[in-house]
């Protein structure tokens, strides 16, 4: 099912403003739930975290900051 431009860039913006802050927060939380590693390890989760949650949703973010292609010329 592909998406049209404008709910894709929709998806993009709900994403950005909603879910990242609460995946930011509950990664934060699972983190605080053990004991605090050393810092270089700490860094190592937070960066993976980082990158784990934009994999499933690229295909939303991907051309969004193109111009329209249904637009008329």
């Amino acid at each position: 099912m592909a998406l049209r431009y404008k709910t894709r860039k929709r998806l993009a913006i709900l994403v950005l403003i909603v879910l990242v802050p609460l995946y930011i927060v509950a990664a934060v939380s699972l983190v605080g739930l053990f004991e605090r590693p050393s810092i270089l390890v700490e860094l190592g989760i937070y960066a993976a975290l980082g990158i784990v949650w934009a994999l499933p949703l690229r295909s939303i973010f991907r051309g969004v900051g193109q111009p329209d292609p249904d637009a008329e010329q």
